[in-house]
């Protein structure tokens, strides 16, 4: 049974998001994630003004009259969440731990999407696929999409994206929006990121915590590992530890960053010590921003 803590969780958050996404997000959101394309409607007798590489020769052949086919815009869309929640998600420096940020954010593209009678799916992984959640519409649905990232006990703490993508790549059969949110604390999973993104618009949604950087001036701090346990000591006063550990942060972040860029994927870094409606509404705008231009 799902403790009332959970239940009042979710609550809050639907009621938090309502009024973002009926004025904020659900216009950028429908026009920034368009449909599959158009789909066939009918036929109809060719009009002055109608496209004549839409003429249907079987059937203009068979009446003896031109007609053209009838396209529709195919506006439903499958919008599939893929969730890191690792241990290192149980880590924040602030308000709400980086596994909260994720489900919230979640919780609004998930919203905006069924608004727009899109489908949802989940996937949430540690170091294996734990818990698949296939695609289905309705409110009812992403109330519980929401439910098991708050509640969910993943078995594992460490994070293998690779198995993660490539599983994702594996259930989407057809065409894709994949929102990849986790702070890609992991290698080697780039294959698996090209192969995903040749079929599918992927979103690389980053949680990011400054305290990751070790940017303080703490003395010496105990510190452990959340995915493997580990302990290691280190001397935040130190000059040389800041110069070496927080040089190789910023190198490893800038690192992400240049991987996406290079994939042709979008990205959007949300850091827990700061509102993260802003960076998703200003993600939103560009993409709209972007397509606009493109026509």
């Amino acid at each position: 049974m799902i403790p009332k803590e959970i239940l009042e969780k979710v609550r809050r958050i639907e009621l938090s998001t309502r009024g973002l996404v009926t004025e904020v997000l659900a216009g950028e959101y429908h026009s920034v994630f368009k449909g599959r394309g158009m789909e066939f409607a009918e036929v109809k007798e060719y009009a002055y003004g109608d496209d004549i590489r839409n003429i249907d020769w079987n059937v203009t052949a068979r009446l003896g009259h031109p007609y053209v086919k009838k396209f529709d815009e195919e506006r439903e869309l499958t919008v599939i969440l893929a969730v890191d929640v690792s241990g290192s998600g149980e880590f924040g420096s602030n308000q709400l731990l980086k596994r909260e940020i994720a489900a919230e954010l979640c919780a609004i593209i998930a919203f905006a999407a069924i608004r727009n009678n899109d489908k949802v799916g989940l996937v949430m992984f540690t170091d294996q696929v734990e818990k698949y959640i296939p695609p289905r519409k309705g409110k009812k649905h992403v109330l519980r999409v929401i439910r098991e990232l708050l509640y969910f006990k993943p078995q594992n703490k460490g994070t293998n994206l690779s198995e993660a993508i490539g599983f994702t790549s594996r259930m989407a059969k057809r065409r894709a929006t994949v929102f990849l949110v986790s702070d890609f604390m992991d290698e080697n999973y780039e294959t698996q990121l090209r192969i995903l993104r040749r079929k599918h618009d992927v979103i690389a949604a980053q949680i990011v915590d400054p305290l990751e950087a070790l940017d303080i001036d703490a003395g010496w701090l105990e510190l452990e590992d959340s995915e493997s346990g580990e302990l290691i000591a280190v001397n935040t006063s130190s000059n040389r530890f800041k110069t070496l550990y927080i040089t190789n942060f910023k190198r490893e972040q800038a690192a992400i960053r240049e991987k996406f860029l290079s994939m042709g994927i979008d990205s959007i870094e949300i850091n827990t010590n700061e509102n993260y409606i802003n960076p998703l509404v200003q993600f939103f705008k560009m993409r709209n921003q972007r397509r606009k231009q493109r026509n």
